[in-house]
Order: C-alpha cells, then sequence, then structure tokens
C-alpha cells in the first residue's frame, strides 16, 4: 500500500538517510546527480556540434565537418546510456516513478500557472511538480525521436518507405524545439540556486523543501513517522 498520492515508497520502506548538516535534507543520490550531469554533457555537446554543422558562420569558423559529423552522431546515440545506466539505481527507478505519476495536486499546479498564481499555496507539487514531469516526459520522447531520425539519416537504406529528406525535417524541426526547451530549463534552474544546489551536493533546505514540494515533505515526515512507529515496536518486544 502507498503512503499517500504520488508517492512510490510504500509505507513499510526504511526513512532515506538523513544528511549531516541541520535543517537540510537528501534530495537527490550520487547516482541520480552522475546521470543527470552525463545527460547534460552529452546534450551541450550534440547541441554544440549540430550548431557547428547546421549555422553557416559557424562551420566555415570551425571547419573539420567529418570530425563535428562523427562527434554529433554518437554523442546523440550516446545519450539514452546515462538513463539506461541509472536503472541500476533504485534511488533513480523511484524518482522515475515519481515523474510518470500525475496526481491532482498536478493538476492543480497547471491552473496556477494558467491564471500566473506564484503562491507556494498556489502550486502543491511533490518531489517534482508538474511542469518539471511534462519536460522529463517530452524531453524522453524528444531525445528517441532524434535518435530514430538520426539512425535513418546515418543509414540511409535502414527504412526505404521514409525518405531521407522527411528524416531531415522532422530531426531539424525537433532540434529547435528541443534548444528552445533546454533553455528554458536552465533559466528556471539559474532562477533557483536552492535547486542547483540540491542537484549539485544532493541535499536542499529544508524550508524551501516545505516550501515548493510541501507534497514531497508530507510524504517523508509519514516515510519518518512510521519508521518511528515500528521502532518503537521493536524496544517495546525487546
Amino acid at each position: 500500500m502507498r503512503s499517500t498520492a504520488g508517492s512510490t515508497t510504500p509505507t513499510g520502506t526504511m526513512p532515506r538517510p538523513e544528511p549531516q548538516q541541520p535543517g537540510r535534507i537528501r534530495r537527490f543520490s550520487t547516482a541520480e546527480r552522475m546521470v543527470h550531469r552525463a545527460t547534460g554533457l552529452l546534450m551541450l555537446v550534440c547541441l554544440v556540434s549540430a550548431a557547428c554543422l547546421y549555422l553557416a558562420p559557424l562551420a566555415q569558423l570551425i571547419g573539420r565537418r567529418y570530425l563535428l559529423v562523427t562527434v554529433h552522431e554518437w554523442t546523440g546515440i550516446s545519450l539514452p546510456l546515462p538513463f539506461l545506466l541509472g536503472l541500476l539505481s533504485t534511488e533513480f527507478r523511484a524518482d522515475l516513478r515519481r515523474l510518470n505519476r500525475f496526481a491532482v495536486y498536478d493538476r492543480q499546479w497547471l491552473r496556477a500557472v494558467r491564471r500566473r498564481r506564484t503562491s507556494p499555496e498556489a502550486r502543491p507539487a511533490g518531489k517534482f511538480n508538474a511542469g518539471q514531469k511534462l519536460y522529463a516526459g517530452w524531453l524522453a520522447g524528444a531525445v528517441l525521436v532524434m535518435a530514430f531520425t538520426g539512425l535513418l539519416m546515418w543509414f540511409t537504406g535502414l527504412l526505404p518507405l521514409i525518405s531521407r529528406t522527411s528524416a531531415i525535417f522532422v530531426h531539424d524541426l525537433l532540434a529547435w524545439a528541443i534548444v528552445i526547451a533546454v533553455l528554458g530549463h536552465m533559466r528556471k534552474a539559474f532562477a533557483d540556486p536552492e535547486a542547483r544546489l540540491g542537484m549539485r551536493t544532493g541535499y536542499v533546505d529544508r524550508a524551501w523543501a516545505e516550501r515548493h514540494h510541501s507534497r514531497w515533505m508530507r510524504e517523508e515526515r509519514a516515510i519518518d513517522a512510521a519508521a518511528a512507529g515500528r521502532a518503537d515496536d521493536t524496544h517495546a518486544d525487546a
């Protein structure tokens, strides 16, 4: 049985280890941070190499087109690898379940965005808010489509029914959409230093978490209370 709506942690699991610093809570594991960094680095190299191939002034300035094509192809193919390796981590899989689950309060969060209501009370969120869930799902799908169309351009005879021109059109159009989405993601990250600190160190301020991710903190408190109850029962039996 799950503890709360949108929760991915059974009520019987042990709480996560607390940080050494008072007033802070563990948000991301080492594996999750490494997956984020590796994916971000590969995405950056992929987008920069694409720009050097697509934009004539950059292409003339950099040269070495064959090298850029090779770098772009292999970084594009490698983009899913950090995600696949991350599946070995229990914490990463648990957060994937959180990202894939839309709760009632996520719809409330989206309504607040449409109405330009910015107070934390108007935008309740679990460990990830609705915008982060939509961004993660959209980007995952976009990467798969980009990899597929890239393979069609790389191996022209792979699917004869789909022309290389069509693959190039979809690839280029989606590339611009990814650039816009990634820039938006970076803008949000730079506007929230505590969120960046959480991704860099794994820990965030409890007050920040209570303000922006109140449903997640409620879930954490329920897990801690259940663990404390089991500990008391153990001591009583002893």
